[in-house]
């Protein structure tokens, strides 16, 4: 199965990937964890810690940026997730997506796209989870019928609400299975700004919580700090729904 979440920046994205990749993987599943984000902190989300995380991407950077003939590049997918990968805790592998700065390199190290790495990347038997940049950029070069779920993350702001409903008919129009997120939830009033606009798609609700809050703070992942938490309860719920959901019927039920 493979699954992507998008939404605006800053709502939530990350911490809704890392949080439903150890649930997954805790629940028997092999799970690999494709970190899209111009920014990416998948890992702290995941439990790597601030360090371990800057190290996973500094990692692919500094090959990017090399310009040495002896440097050893990678050229296949298999290649460049054992090579750049890392194993976060319960047994997640995470890679990181680089940017193409360089599209006439050759490798794929220094030149793939996060909407290809997730295309190639071939699922066999294992679930494979990207936490995409903000705004639908990679959505919409998303091949049809390349992804089974897309998670749309909304807070219920006009910003968020908008590019979640940007992000929704992209995902629709590549004949995807949507489920809403609507995050950092503290009243009926904030349900009812996201149901206005995406109400006709199906929904989960993550409510506002303070250990959410405070395993950002602290560079943590929510689920190793407290995994009884409503935040971190109702995102483990998510990894339920995903489990659960048959994938023959994902297209089907969009229409």
């Amino acid at each position: 199965m493979k699954i992507a979440v998008a939404g605006k920046g800053g709502a939530g994205k990350t911490t809704i990937s890392g949080t439903i990749a150890r649930a997954l993987a805790r629940s028997g599943h092999a799970v690999m964890a494709v970190d899209a984000d111009v920014n990416p902190m998948l890992g702290i989300s995941l439990g790597l810690g601030m360090d371990r995380t800057e190290r996973l991407a500094g990692i692919r950077q500094e090959l990017s940026e090399s310009a040495a003939e002896d440097a050893i590049h990678e050229h296949t997918i298999d290649g460049l997730i054992e090579r750049f990968g890392e194993d976060a805790p319960d047994g997640v592998r995470v890679v990181v997506a680089s940017r193409v700065d360089m599209p006439d390199h050759g490798c794929l190290c220094c030149g793939v796209s996060a909407d290809r790495l997730l295309r190639e990347i071939e699922a066999g038997g294992r679930t494979v989870l990207g936490d995409l940049e903000a705004g639908i950029g990679v959505l919409t070069r998303m091949e049809v019928g390349s992804l089974d779920v897309v998670l749309v993350v909304a807070n219920p702001t006009p910003k968020s609400i908008e590019v979640a409903r940007r992000a929704v008919e992209a995902a629709v129009a590549r004949e995807t299975k949507v489920l809403v997120v609507a995050n950092r939830v503290t009243s009926a009033d904030d349900l009812d700004a996201i149901r206005s606009v995406l109400g006709e798609h199906e929904m989960a609700v993550v409510p506002e919580d303070a250990v959410i809050a405070r395993a950002d703070a602290e560079g943590r992942a929510p689920i190793d700090l407290d995994e009884t938490s409503p935040g971190v309860r109702a995102i483990v719920e998510i990894s339920e729904w995903l489990v659960a959901r048959p994938r023959e019927k994902y297209a089907a039920s969009q229409r």
